[in-house]
């Protein structure tokens, strides 16, 4: 995992990758979008189709989208992990009781419980 994190971070993160020298951020990611989109048509061209660009360019987004929204999680998980938990829903389900490793634990009665309570 911390390879493609790494990897990630080489290429995509302006303050890692050699784009960090250019001080305008808004120029930054606009050469990397232009980048992107050079290399959705290199791969179409190379492919011969426009097809094939049309399909690599939504592919990119899709993978891009899901990579970034994945680093972001990681992140805001390591950075403020009590932002991921959501307020008032205490419970992981309705049951006034959870088991972990086959033991049986008592929930607070006072507790919000689960979504339908």
């Amino acid at each position: 995992m911390k390879y493609i994190y790494d990897t990630w971070n080489s290429v995509m993160n302006h303050n890692s990758n050699p784009l960090k020298n250019i001080p305008d951020t808004n120029t930054r990611h606009m050469i990397i979008q232009v980048l992107a989109w050079m290399w959705c048509i290199t791969f179409s061209s190379y492919f011969t189709s426009m097809w094939i660009f049309g399909i690599t360019t939504i592919a990119h987004i899709f993978i891009i989208a899901a990579i970034a929204m994945t680093v972001a999680v990681f992140e805001t998980a390591k950075s403020n992990p009590r932002f991921l938990i959501n307020k008032g829903y205490h419970t992981p389900s309705r049951a006034r009781a959870i088991y972990i490793k086959g033991k049986r634990y008592e929930l607070d009665p006072r507790d919000a419980g689960g979504e339908h309570e």
